[in-house]
């Protein structure tokens, strides 16, 4: 594996031979892994100095990528509307968790953080990996994320297996995230 600049094709052979990446998104950097990776997410974890009881969120191409941790019986229809139409965005939901997701993704909660993007590198690695991918800002828990792929190579060093070239969305500041049933607010505007 190498720890320089990668393209996409490379970067998608990180995540399928179990590596961490770096890469942009919407606002920051994140750091993203194969979430059926256990093993993976547990190095994600470690290098970012997070606790498992937070959850992960999952930024995919489409819906119908999440549609194996998420159950989408449980969201009602009155919902859908706000949910379906916000998205592709900058906005993470916190959906109704599937019994089977693993609790490496949930961590305490019952529920999993899902953002469709519209971020053209997000959006060019799910869909290549064909799937979603973990995504939590790049930086050391406790710590502001890292917003050039210099402060990160500097910060995670050979920690991080591949960094993705590419710019940030343009966001100020990271995702909003909202529950999907009560529409509270957890995190931004």
């Amino acid at each position: 594996m190498s720890n320089t600049p990668n393209n996409l094709n490379e970067a998608c052979q990180v995540l399928s031979d179990g590596g961490v990446i770096c890469y942009p998104t919407e606002a920051v950097y994140g750091l993203g892994c194969d979430p059926d990776d256990q093993e993976a997410v547990n190095k994600l974890l470690a290098i970012k100095q997070r606790e498992v009881s937070k959850g992960l969120i999952l930024l995919a191409d489409n819906y119908g990528q999440c549609l194996r941790y998420v159950d989408d019986a449980k969201i009602p229809m009155d919902k859908r509307t706000e949910l379906f139409s916000s998205w592709p965005s900058a906005i993470t939901w916190l959906l109704p968790a599937k019994a089977s997701t693993p609790k490496w993704l949930t961590g305490e909660h019952d529920t999993i953080a899902v953002r469709i993007t519209a971020h053209p590198e997000c959006k060019a690695l799910s869909k290549l990996f064909g799937k979603p991918l973990v995504s939590t800002s790049a930086n050391l828990s406790g710590k502001a994320p890292v917003m050039t792929l210099d402060e990160a190579r500097c910060t995670f060093h050979e920690l991080v297996d591949c960094y993705v070239q590419g710019e940030l969305g343009g966001n100020a500041a990271p995702s909003q995230i909202k529950h999907a049933l009560t529409g509270a607010v957890i995190r931004g505007n």
